[in-house]
């Protein structure tokens, strides 16, 4: 019994010393000019408009760099879940996470005002919010977890797809629904007298397929590039939560960074969120016809 505790705590040990080795190996490149290496990732597929705001944002800073910063991407849960990425952003071994605000809402608790069902009119209205005060409030409770916030795009509106016919209010009653790992979506189903059951996106497909689940909710992109369609009866676009996608940065990896790369980095999330908003713009009028 103590070998294996003495073989974890040296486990442990080796797993920080590499992480700290990787933070100052950035540094000593950012001071000397070199090439940087940075990563970012996301829980989405690689065909959603939160995998391609992550790669404009790459691809821009790249660019804007002329190749000196080179950012890696992963789509598709293939660094981890959302609440996974979360951490190793925290923790400075993934340099920018884009995600939902929902996973966040774990360790910043001030990010649940966007658990609020029917908080926005329209995704026009949410924008305008997001671009605002809140944006600047937000980001002091984010640099307390080691990250730091960069600025918000979105994929519309939730929706909810199921294979019961969903008409009025009582319909929801004992409905198996997939919702985020979130209590506040969680208790937001419950007050429907829906069985809201967390499970990871990764997971949905196969939870439907064998009825682990009778329904689940995501933006119409989520539900469309992994074909829930193929285990779902009923598309319900109930327009109760928006989806916001936030871009957060490692506080360890922006701190190793020069007042230059700092800049750019500003500078592409900003042309980036733009751009992400056309697309999830286009895309949601190509879909709803």
């Amino acid at each position: 019994m103590k070998k294996i505790f003495t073989l974890i705590i040296l486990f442990v040990i080796f797993l920080s010393a590499c992480s700290l080795d990787t933070k100052s190996r950035r540094e000593r490149s950012a001071k000397q000019g070199d090439d940087i290496t940075l990563y970012a990732a996301c829980d989405s597929g690689s065909d959603t408009v939160t995998a391609l705001f992550m790669r404009d944002f790459a691809k821009r800073i790249e660019e804007k760099t002329n190749g000196k910063i080179k950012v890696q991407t992963y789509s598709d849960s293939q660094v981890g879940s959302d609440t996974e990425l979360l951490e190793a952003c925290r923790s400075g071994n993934i340099s920018f996470v884009f995600q939902t605000t929902a996973p966040q809402a774990t360790i910043i608790k001030q990010t649940a005002i966007f658990d609020i069902p029917m908080a926005f009119k329209n995704k026009e209205i949410a924008r305008k919010v997001l671009d605002g005060k809140i944006l600047t409030m937000l980001k002091p409770y984010y640099l307390e977890k080691d990250v730091e916030l960069l600025g918000f795009a979105d994929q519309g509106f939730r929706q909810m797809t199921s294979n019961k016919k969903v008409e009025k209010f009582e319909d929801f009653k004992g409905i198996k629904i997939r919702t985020m790992e979130n209590k506040n979506h969680i208790k937001f189903w419950n007050s429907l007298n829906a069985n809201p059951t967390p499970m990871a996106y990764a997971e949905v497909y196969i939870g439907l397929q064998q009825g682990t689940i009778d329904a689940q909710e995501n933006p119409l992109e989520a539900i469309i590039a992994p074909k829930f369609y193929e285990q779902q009866k009923y598309l319900i676009l109930t327009n109760h939560i928006l989806h916001s996608v936030s871009c957060i940065a490692s506080k360890d990896v922006m701190d190793s960074l020069s007042e230059k790369y700092k800049k750019i980095i500003y500078d592409s999330i900003e042309e980036s969120k733009i751009w992400a908003r056309k697309k999830t713009d286009e895309r949601l009028e190509d879909r709803i016809k």
